[in-house]
Order: C-alpha cells, then sequence, then structure tokens
C-alpha cells in the first residue's frame, strides 16, 4: 500500500507497463477525449497521469454509445440498433490522450470495443479485428467519423468471446 501522492509519482516515473481505461472519443490521429463529452466537462482525473505514462494502454469501451442494442448469440454478435452518439470521430472534442505524443515515446495503444479493435500506429488509427456476425461496412465503417487504416483483412475475434453462458 503506498498514498495517494507516491502513486502518481509511480505512474508520473513510467511505472505501469500496461493500463488498462475507458475511453469516450477517439480520433483519427490516435487521441482519446475522456473530459469533455457533449459539450459536458467531466474532468481527467488521474487519467492523464496513468495513460500517457504507460507503456501500453488498451482502451476499452464501447464502439458507440446512447441507445445502443446488440445481441450476443452463437459465436458472434448482431447489432440490433446503433447508439445515437458516435465515439469515433474525425477529431475529439478534447484531447486527454495524444496518440502522437505515445508514438514518440516508443508507447503502444489499442481500442478494444465490443464490434472492432483498433490501433494507433505512426499513419494513423489501423482497424485490425472485427467481431464475428459484423458487416465492417455497415456495422464499422459507415459509422465512424474517419476511415481507419486497413492493409489487410481484419481478424475475426475469437468466437469463444460471443458465447452466451447463460
Amino acid at each position: 500500500m503506498i498514498d495517494g501522492p507516491s502513486q502518481f509519482d509511480f505512474y508520473s516515473g513510467g511505472g505501469l507497463d500496461t493500463a488498462f481505461l475507458g475511453f469516450g472519443e477517439l480520433d483519427e490521429s490516435g487521441n482519446v477525449n475522456v473530459s469533455k463529452l457533449g459539450g459536458l466537462t467531466v474532468g481527467p482525473g488521474g487519467f492523464m497521469d496513468i495513460a500517457q505514462n504507460a507503456k501500453k494502454v488498451v482502451f476499452c469501451g464501447t464502439f458507440d454509445t446512447k441507445g445502443t442494442e446488440i445481441k450476443i448469440a452463437g459465436g458472434g454478435l448482431k447489432i440490433v440498433r446503433n447508439g445515437d452518439i458516435q465515439k469515433l470521430v474525425k477529431t475529439a472534442e478534447q484531447i486527454t490522450y495524444s496518440g502522437t505524443q505515445a508514438l514518440q515515446r516508443g508507447h503502444e495503444a489499442t481500442f478494444i470495443t465490443e464490434r472492432a479493435v483498433f490501433k494507433i500506429t505512426r499513419h494513423g488509427v489501423e482497424l485490425t479485428e472485427v467481431a464475428p456476425g459484423i458487416d465492417i461496412r455497415r456495422d464499422v465503417l459507415d459509422l465512424m467519423g474517419f476511415v481507419p487504416l486497413m492493409p489487410r483483412e481484419p481478424r475475426l475475434m475469437d468466437s469463444s468471446c460471443f458465447i452466451d453462458r447463460h
């Protein structure tokens, strides 16, 4: 156990190898916004200390929000209703994580949503995986504010992630 100030010294000093965090918006440069969403300032807390100094960050969140309905069945994902608010946008409303700075420091960032996985590269955000049952054009590309890089066909996510075990 360590006190709060020492914990932030640890983060700022690059003590974390990997961090798992949420995201509000992701833009085409790999920038993340968690601090100002829909005009409402929510503040970043310790997000910037953790995210910008970890050697690898895995951002986890939904592809869109407000009204999204999905169905998991038979090892795949079906989009019943897309959300009203786009989270993968051309330009983030505010930057609380800089993809450019992370790359300059040699850090990695991966973005995992229920329907697609992305990573930042020196050339932009790359689409690397899609969920089984997802139509890349209809369920991903047409709903983004930018066109991700796709130097090769995205892999399918492991279908065992999409089995309702209840």
